[in-house]
Order: structure tokens, then C-alpha cells, then sequence
């Protein structure tokens, strides 16, 4: 899946995932009101409104991009129905014809772990039949268990031909009250970095890159650039564009000398970007054109980065 990921990323000239983080205070009203008047103020309503809500997203950006992310979380607010339009999202997304990452930082050991990957990667036995769960393409793993944590989730991945990217360094203010650590001089960040370098070495794509990626801010370009090194053959998935306060500048030492080896995470930035002054002119009822004008001049501004930083 890896080489899928990186054709589709080289045939749109676009290193950039849309996240699918859909909150009710994105979702414009007249999206809301048509959910609501089909399904109730409940939690059926919610779920129908987010999925109107991502359906139109994904019609006006489907054809620019190679892949999203939706973030679990946001669907299981609203419960089972939430989660149906969890599915119903990754669903229609690969009949698009992109690529899902499914944000689920998922972690445990053992069985759970096993269940975890099944769930959302593998298949599981159901009598004699066997199934699919959500069917994403990729995961997001928190690797803090260790290999323990991280072996179920390779071993699916091996079978499904699937891919996992390993929290390192996330992006969030206080990632660093743990992740900076020093321990034998050096941040736990990088012995995590080192670690998914070692695993991924059990899965390598034919273009170059491991199964076995990595999620490094783009809030800290600095240790974007140690980490790169440290991760030479891992794909590095980076949140913290745009509404977090990285820009395309901050985003090139994440990249290698051919302009790959990134995906670069925009969620609220391109999905409620109609809320932005930048795009107001489209209004609440244009909200997914919005959207598309978002994903291009954030595909300019990269390239626009990646072009400078070839002439150094």
C-alpha cells in the first residue's frame, strides 16, 4: 500500500492528506438542518449531518489529492451511529479512489492489539465466512507498548499488504514533557525513530520506503530533520499544517531529495476552511468549494517550498 500511496501522491503532485475531523460547530447549518429534519436532534441526525457534511468535502477534492484521514474519535462521539458514518466515509472515499488512513492511535498488547489490527486493517473469522471490519489502508499506532504492541499490527499488515505510521513526535504544545526526555543523552523521541527504522526493515515497498511509517509534527522541523535521518526508508506522515501554525517552509526537511518520503495532514484547515477570513467569500453554502481552494493553494505553498529548497 505503500507504493500506492506514493504513485498517487507523485500523479497529483500533492504530498498533502485531508483529515476528515468533522466537529457539529464545522458543519454548516443548512447541512444540519436537512439532517435533522430526516433523522431528529439525535445522535442518527448528527451522524447523517457529518456524513453530508464529508460526502461533499470529498466530491470537491477527491480528484487533487491521494488520501485522507478521517480521526476516529470525532465519529465515536456520536456513538453507533457515528461510527456507521466512520464507515460509510472510508467507504466512499475508496470508491473515489484514495487512499484511508485511519486515525486511531491505537495501542496494547497481545489479543487486544491482534483485535485492534484485525478491526481495522485485517479480517476476522465469522463461522465460516470471514469479514472486514472498517478497511482502512493505513493506521496510526502509538508504539509506547513497544514491540509488543506494534508485532500484531505488523503481522496483519505483512498478510494485507497494509501500512501503520508510528507516533514519534507528535505535534501537540506538550508532546515534549515525554518525548524531549533525555535517556542516555539523547530524546526518547529519537530511540522511538530509531525503533521504527528497525521495524520497518520487515516490510519494505518496491519504491523505496517501509510499510512501517512514522508521524512527526511539523510543528518541530528541527527534529524533523534528525528524525528523517534517523528514518531514512519510513514514510513520515506530518500533522500541524495550517490551523496548528506550521507552513510550507517549516515542512522540507521532512521531505527527501526527490521531493518525496512525506504526506503532509491539513484537517480543519481545508474542511471548515469557509470559517477562515481567507475564504469567506465562498459563505457556509460553498463551504466544499472553499475546501477545494484550500487544498490547492496548500499544494502551491509546498511546492512553492520544496522548489526553494532545491535551489540551496
Amino acid at each position: 500500500m505503500i507504493d500506492q500511496l506514493i504513485k498517487l501522491i507523485v500523479s497529483t503532485g500533492a504530498p498533502i492528506v485531508v483529515g476528515l475531523d468533522p466537529m457539529m460547530k464545522f458543519i454548516p447549518e443548512h447541512i444540519q438542518k436537512a439532517a435533522f429534519e430526516e433523522k431528529g436532534e439525535t445522535l442518527e441526525g448528527a451522524a447523517e449531518a457529518v456524513w453530508l457534511y464529508n460526502k461533499e468535502i470529498i466530491d470537491h477534492i477527491y480528484d487533487l489529492i491521494p488520501a485522507v484521514k478521517p480521526q476516529i474519535a470525532m465519529y465515536e462521539q456520536f456513538g453507533i451511529p457515528g461510527l456507521a458514518a466512520f464507515q460509510r466515509t472510508v467507504n466512499y472515499c475508496k470508491e473515489k479512489g484514495l487512499i484511508v488512513i485511519g486515525d486511531i492511535k491505537r495501542g496494547d498488547i497481545g489479543s487486544t492489539s491482534a483485535a485492534y489490527a484485525a478491526a481495522h486493517l485485517g479480517k476476522v473469522q465469522v463461522g465460516a465466512n470471514v469479514y472486514a471490519g472498517f478497511g482502512e489502508d493505513f493506521v496510526t499506532v502509538n508504539p509506547y507498548f513497544g514491540i509488543d504492541g506494534v508485532q500484531p499490527f505488523i503481522d496483519v499488515c505483512k498478510e494485507e499488504k497494509k501500512g501503520l505510521f508510528l507516533l514519534v513526535k507528535t505535534s501537540n504544545p506538550s508532546s515534549g514533557e515525554f518525548q524531549d526526555r533525555l535517556i542516555d543523552g539523547r530524546p526518547l523521541y529519537e530511540h522511538v525513530g530509531e525503533k521504527v527504522a528497525a521495524w520497518g526493515e520487515q516490510m519494505m515497498g518496491t519504491e523505496g520506503y517501509s510499510y512501517v511509517g512514522a508521524v512527526v509534527g511539523a510543528t518541530y522541523p528541527e527534529q524533523g530533520r534528525v528524525l528523517r535521518k534517523l528514518m531514512p526508508y519510513s514514510f513520515i506522515l506530518v500533522p500541524g499544517y495550517g490551523a496548528q501554525g506550521a507552513s510550507g517552509k517549516d515542512l522540507v526537511q521532512f521531505f527527501d531529495a526527490q521531493g518525496l518520503g512525506a504526506i503532509v495532514n491539513s484537517s480543519r484547515g481545508i474542511i471548515a476552511a469557509y470559517q477562515n477570513e481567507k475564504y469567506q467569500k465562498f459563505g457556509a453554502e460553498h463551504f466544499a468549494e472553499a475546501s477545494r481552494q484550500a487544498v490547492i493553494d496548500m499544494r502551491e505553498d509546498i511546492d512553492s517550498a520544496l522548489g526553494e529548497a532545491g535551489k540551496d
